[in-house]
């Protein structure tokens, strides 16, 4: 096929583009070299045998041009952060992937295949079971490797927890309780039928994933939306400190400073290979049929406060602890691990361990001209927003 990629120089855009070619595939990349991310300049591991495009996605005469030329679009463009660019969000994440299907729709293009990034961010802090109703419940971590601990009826039984307030978080509770008898509540692996997004980033994805399996049906297009977790791997850029837990660990060794541990430590992640993203979005690609959302993650609960002890044996430094008072971000969610059994019943599963992940971002992070302030400037940017807060525990 011939496919645009945009975002294509990117994190997960580069591994994608680099899939793509191996399978002989024509590609097209288009990206706006977003300074927090390339400082405006073509990355050196971009392939050479890439259509490289420097422009907007919120452009819409190029994106038709470009669109004219594609038999596949994989629309990875993305902006994510935890700063409060509410109206960039929407605009960039969501109303470009409206403008691809009305473009195509217009000129009556062709193109047969579409796949636009999504996040776990769409489902917010998740699904909750209640314990005090239903007892002893299965680890994150035991539901990953047997999904059938669970029942569908106990399934159909969870709730959606709010998001933790300031006034909860203020204090150091940091786990969500039952709405009704203000008990424990555990977690369970996310589906993708969970909407509940609890910032304006997952409100623009799930935003994106909607249009996609409307626009992509109305149309008669194999459009997927895919949830990507907490993907890990060489290239992710070190130029935009605001999020991204290994980045920042990293970026904080390097200078021999204490890390950030926000919270307890104890929040549960599903960090996924950046390899084996690009698998997925190129497997979905070329194959799947129909339109769906599919969860992409790494089939393990890990928590921060472990990736953390496997960075600081790398370098050898003093084992980092959350800080004292704690200090909590905005917009952040306790436990999230995704339910990956749809996308396994196409025939992919991760390949990758989080610890082969953090040995190869080191190993490019190494080879990298690093800018050290890249991660004070991010945090003083943080806490002068009130992104960031200090608890009171009482």
């Amino acid at each position: 096929m011939r496919v645009l990629v945009t975002g294509g120089a990117g994190f997960i855009g580069s591994h994608t583009v680099d899939l793509l070619l191996k399978h002989g595939h024509d590609v097209v990349v288009l990206d706006n070299l977003q300074d927090r991310v390339h400082a405006g300049r073509w990355p050196p591991y971009l392939d050479a045998a890439v259509r490289a495009v420097s422009g907007d996605v919120r452009d819409r005469e190029l994106l038709g041009r470009l669109l004219r030329e594609a038999d596949g679009v994989l629309h990875l463009a993305a902006y994510q952060d935890y700063m409060r660019d509410y109206s960039t969000f929407l605009d960039t994440n969501a109303s470009s992937t409206a403008a691809i299907f009305e473009i195509i729709e217009r000129d009556r293009l062709p193109v047969q295949s579409i796949v636009v990034a999504s996040s776990q961010a769409v489902a917010g802090d998740g699904s909750y079971l209640c314990e005090a109703e239903f007892g002893a419940i299965p680890s994150l971590d035991e539901q990953v490797q047997r999904p059938d601990l669970l029942s569908p009826a106990l399934r159909g039984m969870t709730f959606v927890p709010s998001p933790r307030s300031d006034q909860v978080l203020s204090s150091g509770r940091w786990d969500h309780t039952c709405p009704d008898c203000g008990g424990a509540a555990r977690p369970v692996l996310i589906g993708e039928d969970v909407v509940a997004p609890v910032t304006a980033y997952g409100v623009s994805k799930a935003a994106a994933e909607s249009l996609t399996l409307l626009l992509g049906a109305r149309l008669g297009i194999r459009s997927h939306a895919v949830r990507y977790t907490y993907v890990q791997g060489a290239r992710n850029s070190w130029r935009n400190a605001y999020s991204g837990l290994l980045r920042r660990l990293v970026l904080a060794y390097s200078q021999g400073l204490p890390p950030v541990i926000y919270e307890d430590g104890r929040q549960l992640r599903d960090f996924v290979n950046v390899r084996d993203v690009a698998a997925a979005n190129v497997l979905l690609l070329e194959t799947a049929a129909g339109q769906q959302v599919y969860n992409v993650g790494g089939g393990r609960a890990i928590s921060v406060q472990q990736v953390a002890d496997a960075v600081a044996r790398r370098f050898g430094g003093a084992v980092p602890r959350p800080q004292d008072p704690p200090v909590y971000r905005v917009g952040d969610t306790r436990h999230t691990v995704s339910d990956i059994s749809r996308l396994r019943a196409l025939g992919w599963s991760p390949e990758r361990t989080p610890e082969q992940s953090i040995d190869e971002f080191l190993a490019w992070f190494g080879a990298e001209d690093i800018d050290m302030s890249v991660l004070e400037r991010a945090d003083a940017a943080m806490s002068g927003q009130s992104v960031t807060r200090v608890a009171a525990p009482s």
